[in-house]
C-alpha cells in the first residue's frame, strides 16, 4: 500500500464535519432567501403571510390584539416613467426601510408584491394601526432623493384589526379591500 492510499480518519472527520457544516449554512441562507423580498429588506408575501399564521396563534392562545396595514403607492408608476425603473426599485427599498424604521421588534413588514406592502402590529389595535397609517403616510409624502432630485410618494393604507380569523389569506384580502375603500375615496 502506498501513502497516498492511507486515509487518517480524523482528518477525514474533520474534512466531513466542515462539509456538513458548510452545507448546512447553504440551506439556512437559502430558507432566509425563500421568506425575505429580492429587492427590499422586507419580507416577501411567503414569509409575511407564515408570520401572520403564527402571529394569530399567539393572539388566539394568549388573547393578545394584533393590527393589519396593507399599503399600496399611489403615483408610483410615476416614478417609474418619470425617473426610470431604478429609481422605482430605490423608492421600493425606501418604503420597505421606512416601514422597519417605523416598527417594532415584535412587528413584521412584507412586500406583498410590486409597490404593496403590508405591516403587522402585535399588541395594537384599529386605533393604534390606523395612527400609525396616518403617521406613515405623512413620512412617506416626504418623499425620497433620487439623483438629486425628490421624488414623490404617497400611499393608501388599509387597516384590519385581527378578530378570531382563522385564514392569514382572508385577514389580508379584508385589510387590501380596506386600502382599495381608501384608494378609491381619494
Amino acid at each position: 500500500m502506498t501513502d497516498a492510499a492511507v486515509i487518517d480518519p480524523h482528518a477525514e472527520i474533520e474534512r466531513l464535519r466542515a462539509e456538513v457544516e458548510a452545507l448546512r449554512l447553504r440551506a439556512e441562507a437559502a430558507e432566509a432567501a425563500a421568506d425575505h423580498d429580492v429587492l427590499t429588506p422586507a419580507l416577501n408575501r411567503r414569509g409575511f403571510v407564515a408570520v401572520l399564521e403564527r402571529t394569530m396563534a399567539y393572539c388566539k392562545r394568549y388573547e393578545a390584539t394584533a393590527v393589519l396595514l396593507y399599503l399600496d403607492l399611489d403615483g408610483f408608476k410615476g416614478v417609474n416613467d418619470s425617473l426610470g425603473h431604478a429609481a422605482g426599485d430605490a423608492a421600493l427599498v425606501h418604503v420597505a426601510n421606512l416601514l422597519l424604521a417605523n416598527s417594532r421588534a415584535a412587528d413584521a413588514v412584507g412586500r406583498m408584491g410590486g409597490d404593496e406592502f403590508a405591516l403587522l402590529m402585535l399588541n395594537a389595535g384599529l386605533d393604534e394601526g390606523r395612527d400609525k397609517a396616518t403617521r406613515l403616510n405623512a413620512a412617506l409624502a416626504e418623499g425620497f432623493d433620487w439623483n438629486g432630485t425628490r421624488a414623490p410618494l404617497g400611499g393608501s393604507f388599509g387597516v384590519r384589526a385581527w378578530v378570531d380569523h382563522e385564514d392569514a389569506e382572508v385577514w389580508l384580502a379584508e385589510a387590501d379591500a380596506a386600502m382599495w375603500v381608501r384608494k378609491r375615496g381619494r
